[in-house]
């Protein structure tokens, strides 16, 4: 008898999703089957091409099919492709492009927010998906340096610009409109007016993720984004000791009051190693954020070791992902963190989706 199709999405059924709980066929992953004679071609599309356990599944599913009966020899291709959250657009969407909007937030200043911003984008976009970084920190942008362009964005007509582009992302500050030696002094209307245009009068084009970087603590800037545009969640950066957990407890209460999920925290400067003998050393404690972290059912994404190359290399406008200086071990965590946020942002979206919008007065 001759191999068909249904037998071949049968025996798929049996290969499940490690994370999501549930079969690649209910999932909608097999999204093609080739057959000729024995010869069985198959293409099983991910949520991520950062997926974690893409190999596992490739194997799995090619097992699965060899033990169909007739089948001679079986080709999985994996493919990928980022779903977006599944939210209800809003009105007036300013930017309905973008799939996933990723806020990075932190309960103070020092911990190392933008660096971490900055490093995940890129580690993203190592991965094959297309990524834009929004500087939302008007009051202290500092992307443009960390990125190394801090050149005026080109007109494209009368309202709109285009972002500029450092190390194959997409990226926009107000560092790159304002004088950098003039202090911003805005109230909240004008804050609210300007994430509004930097989301709708920069043409940021298909975007997988457009990384947020707020600014340090409680402010305007996160509401006015829940506001406008559909946030698919939050990570919350955070350094060890115990001091600074205390504001890590406001971010993650602020997000949960604009109902925007947060998809993980990322201890930055987590330990130091030592160059010279690797000696390691919790300058600033150990635990401490993975611990809270699982108190609270929030995802821990990763550690991101403490080292001076990392300083060096965002003065530099070379982050620690594509600086050559930089250790692999930094390299490797940075990764290792965007690869989780990936995964979470991937279970999210395809859990029962959240709709509406957020209303907020006074």
């Amino acid at each position: 008898m001759p191999v068909t199709e249904a037998q071949v999405r049968q025996a798929l059924t049996s290969v499940v999703d490690p994370d999501l709980h549930r079969d690649i066929v209910s999932l909608g992953f097999v999204k093609a089957v080739e057959i000729a004679g024995g010869k069985v071609n198959v293409r099983i599309e991910l949520t991520t091409p950062a997926c974690p356990v893409k190999d596992q599944l490739k194997a799995q599913a090619e097992e699965a099919i060899r033990r169909v009966p007739g089948v001679t020899a079986v080709v999985a291709e994996m493919t990928a492709n980022v779903k977006g959250n599944g939210r209800l657009p809003m009105a007036g969407d300013p930017a309905p492009q973008v799939k996933n909007f990723i806020a990075v937030g932190a309960g103070k200043g020092g911990v190392g927010k933008s660096t971490v911003a900055v490093n995940l984008a890129i580690a993203l976009r190592q991965t094959g998906a297309s990524v834009g970084l929004m500087d939302a920190d008007v009051y202290g942008p500092s992307i443009p340096k960390m990125l190394g362009n801090e050149r005026r964005p080109e007109a494209i007509d009368d309202k709109h610009v285009k972002p500029n582009e450092a190390h194959g992302l997409k990226m926009m500050s107000m560092g790159l409109v304002l004088d950098p030696n003039k202090a911003v002094v805005w109230r909240g209307p004008i804050v609210h007016t300007a994430i509004r245009q930097f989301l709708a009068d920069v043409v940021w084009g298909p975007l997988d993720y457009l990384v947020v970087d707020l600014p340090p603590g409680t402010g305007d800037v996160p509401l006015s984004l829940a506001q406008t545009v559909p946030v698919t969640g939050a990570v919350v950066v955070c350094t060890p000791q115990d001091v600074a957990l205390l504001d890590v407890k406001k971010a993650v209460g602020m997000f949960r009051t604009l109902k925007i999920p947060i998809l993980g925290l990322v201890e930055n400067m987590s330990f130091y190693a030592c160059p010279s003998c690797g000696h390691r050393d919790d300058i600033f404690g150990h635990g401490g954020a993975e611990a809270y972290a699982r108190s609270e059912g929030i995802p821990f994404l990763g550690g991101i070791p403490l080292h001076a190359q990392v300083r060096v290399g965002g003065d530099a406008g070379l982050p620690a992902t594509i600086d050559p200086k930089a250790p692999e071990a930094v390299k490797a965590a940075f990764r290792s963190v965007a690869n989780e946020l990936a995964r979470q942002v991937s279970i999210l979206n395809l859990a029962k989706p959240v709709t509406g919008t957020l209303e907020v007065t006074g």
